[in-house]
């Protein structure tokens, strides 16, 4: 399936027994494009490896996020920052969050995270990137996070209407929280910008050991004709460089 690009993220296979450079280019070796949620430091040593940054965090941080207009200033001057950053980087993509529900309710919530987002996106538009609103679980890894359903992302993302907003789809995420993968991602794919896979249970290796079945549901996003990144953020159980290239090969074979 050579129409879908590969990353992976830095953060899940750093420090595992490959330092920088040899898992940088090992990964390059294997066949990926990209790395995301590495470093800013980190970035030359990436491109001298010939990895693009495919997706790096827009804003501090995933609990005191986006759905709390006292946090909005903040997180404003730090979007603005990193999409300036990121533009001149060629980084296409920052991930933002919706932050802890609380006592929350999602109606005000929903209308907080959309504000900021409407104000920020024309700047991201100008720039060409992309702001990724990301799905994320909250039974198992991000107790309380808000934005823990797709249509709960869909709604803040169509009131924004600007196509430099969309969803980060976390396969893993949205496994543990709603299942129904493939009918999302077929319903759902003109508002998603970025994909994050793991196993499920355990967010490890994309093998026979979890509950997805990873196949198909690469080719039904390469049928939605996307052609941004898939980024593999699992943690490897042994071998840093076979897993990574298992996981390379069951996308690019699927």
């Amino acid at each position: 399936m050579a129409s879908l690009r590969q990353a992976f993220s830095w953060w899940c296979f750093v420090n595992r027994g490959l330092d920088a450079d040899t898992l940088l280019s090992t990964a390059r070796r294997i066949g990926y494009e990209a790395v995301d949620l590495i470093p800013r430091e980190l970035w030359p040593l990436a491109r001298q490896h010939g990895l693009a940054i495919s997706a790096v965090d827009g804003h501090r941080s995933i609990v005191e996020g986006l759905n709390r207009r006292e946090h909005h200033a903040r997180i404003e001057r730090e979007l603005r920052d990193n999409i300036a950053a990121a533009s001149a980087a060629g980084v296409h993509s920052l991930i933002c969050f919706s932050g802890s529900r609380g006592e929350l309710a999602d109606e005000p919530a929903i209308a907080a995270c959309a504000e900021l987002l409407r104000k920020v996106a024309p700047v991201a538009e100008a720039a060409g990137v992309t702001l990724n609103l990301e799905l994320l679980n909250s039974r198992v890894d991000h107790p309380d996070y808000q934005c823990d359903r797709t249509a709960w992302g869909l709604r803040v993302v169509q009131q924004v209407d600007s196509p430099a907003v969309r969803l980060l789809y976390d396969i893993y995420h949205m496994q543990i929280m709603e299942g129904d993968i493939l009918r999302t991602i077929r319903e759902t794919y003109p508002w998603i910008g970025y994909y994050h896979t793991a196993g499920n249970p355990g967010r490890g290796p994309l093998n026979d050991d979890q509950e997805l079945n990873y196949p198909p549901i690469f080719r039904a996003i390469e049928r939605t004709g996307y052609r941004g990144f898939i980024s593999h953020e699992f943690t490897p159980q042994r071998d840093v460089a076979a897993e990574l290239a298992d996981a390379f090969r069951l996308c690019a074979e699927s």
